[in-house]
């Protein structure tokens, strides 16, 4: 029933391995509990699988289930989702409902969220290229570094002369240039400054006094200035070799990656695989009630319809379609209920699980099973100051009660309160910690109630809550 920090999902030798069940298991490495919303996620995600494997005409018929998750914060909504994307390698964005209005109220136009999901599937592509071409860019700008350091000498020089000596010349130049190379790779070159011809990014700021933006309106001021006029002059720059080497390798990466393909290849992934998680959507939920801030409750609803149920978005890179973008909602709905969100909305997630709130039980869990527990990174940040902390059993039972506690007592949020919990139980150490001359500290039950009793006893506790 709880979210844990990330950690690096193994994914299996092919997306078509991973059957439900697995998918399942893949989630529990991160998300205690929760099933029913693993198995809602772990359908939708197989099921676009399946698609994958219909006939075209077919295959644009089928739709995403889109789901909405319903439990109150800190219990693994967003987590389920996250990790669901990066099991895929689906770009994902995160965005909360109430962040968009009607037009006429301060706000972000709804249609923003897939322009940054294409900017994110962009990103995504074109790292995934730049790994593909990271050696050859290092060889070519290692090629680069060294003809600054020792050029070629001039055809001229080098034709064989009455004794050889142009020859053996450049014989020595090669075993120099290898030599420097060997010293290159070894690092021993690296605080030796050198001057480089770099790139000016410049290009002047141009303010739009329209309500669209510039993709809306379908205009690009780069294609319509003169080539070159911007961006493509060039300055010389001294810098440690270390530096250039890493500038060089970039701008050599840049000229191997074909951004016309990473622009097709990240359009098809952000249109076939994206997930767009709407948060707080039960902060829009409801009818309008009249004037004030809540009338715009139910536009924003309307204005989100035609981005979930699909439609085409004008982005810089062209149209997108949102028709098989998975989008999965989430809220307390503590005070509304999904049934207060208007019909239409309602019919586009037609998937609704109940996420259940933490128990004194899952808040042991969680400092005990992850590999990265909140107690395994206290320990090991410490460790770097030869701090050895260690932690007895009852003393994590006991630290996990009173973030049941706490929670019962005050605003309930869920596996966040454990931060809150152990910054105050480790700040004398942490703060400490460089000076301390025992190194080696055991964390009992005596300890924890020592420095938490505290929090307890204060019935405000307005300062412990995040």
């Amino acid at each position: 029933m709880v979210f844990y920090l990330p950690e690096t999902i193994d994914t299996a030798s092919s997306l078509d391995d991973f059957t439900p069940r697995q998918i399942v298991t893949e989630l529990d490495k991160h998300v205690i509990g929760q099933k029913a919303a693993k198995r809602s996620v772990a359908i939708a995600l197989r099921n676009r699988i399946r698609r994958q494997k219909l006939t075209q005409d077919l295959a644009d018929e089928v739709l995403p289930k889109n789901i909405i998750m319903i439990g109150p914060t800190g219990v693994g909504k967003t987590e389920i989702a996250r990790r669901l994307a990066r099991l895929t390698n689906s770009p994902f964005l995160k965005v909360e409902a109430s962040r968009f209005t009607e037009v006429g109220y301060v706000g972000r136009d709804v249609e923003s969220m897939i322009r940054d999901l294409v900017e994110i599937s962009i990103d995504m592509v074109r790292e995934e290229k730049a790994d593909e071409v990271a050696e050859k860019a290092e060889q070519n700008a290692e090629e680069r570094l060294l003809e600054l350091l020792l050029p070629v000498p001039p055809k001229s020089e080098r034709r064989p002369g009455e004794n050889g000596e142009a020859a053996l010349a450049l014989e020595q130049f090669k075993r120099t240039r290898e030599k420097l190379r060997a010293q290159l790779r070894d690092g021993k070159l690296d605080e030796r400054m050198v001057e480089i011809e770099t790139r000016e990014r410049n290009f002047p700021a141009f303010e739009v006094f329209s309500s669209q933006g510039v993709e809306e309106m379908g205009i690009n001021i780069k294609d319509m200035l003169p080539p070159g006029l911007f961006g493509d002059r060039t300055k010389k720059r001294k810098m440690r070799i270390s530096d250039a080497l890493d500038y060089l390798t970039q701008e050599e990466e840049n000229k191997l990656i074909d951004m016309d393909q990473v622009t097709r290849a990240a359009v098809e992934r952000a249109e076939q695989s994206g997930i767009i998680f709407l948060d707080e959507i039960d902060k829009i939920a409801g009818r309008e009630r009249g004037a004030g801030p809540d009338v715009s409750r139910e536009g924003v609803q309307r204005d989100i319809l035609p981005i979930v149920e699909g439609t085409t978005v004008n982005t810089r890179y062209g149209m997108i379609r949102t028709d098989h973008i998975l989008f999965i909602a989430a809220g307390a709905f503590h005070v509304s209920k999904p049934a207060d969100l208007i019909p239409e909305l309602q019919g586009r997630f037609p998937i609704r699980v109940e996420l259940h709130t933490l128990s004194q039980e899952d808040f042991i869990r969680i400092l005990k099973e992850p590999k990265s527990a909140l107690v395994k990174q206290y320990t090991a940040l410490l460790e770097t100051e030869g701090v050895k902390l260690t932690f007895t059993d009852e003393a994590l039972e006991e630290v996990a009660r009173f973030a049941a506690v706490v929670n019962e007592q005050t605003e309930n949020i869920g596996a966040r309160r454990l931060h809150t919990i152990m910054e105050k139980l480790l700040d004398e150490i942490s703060f400490e910690g460089p000076d301390l001359k025992e190194k080696n500290i055991r964390i009992d039950t005596n300890y924890v109630r020592k420095q938490l009793s505290e929090i307890v006893k204060n019935q405000d506790l307005s300062r412990y809550i995040l």
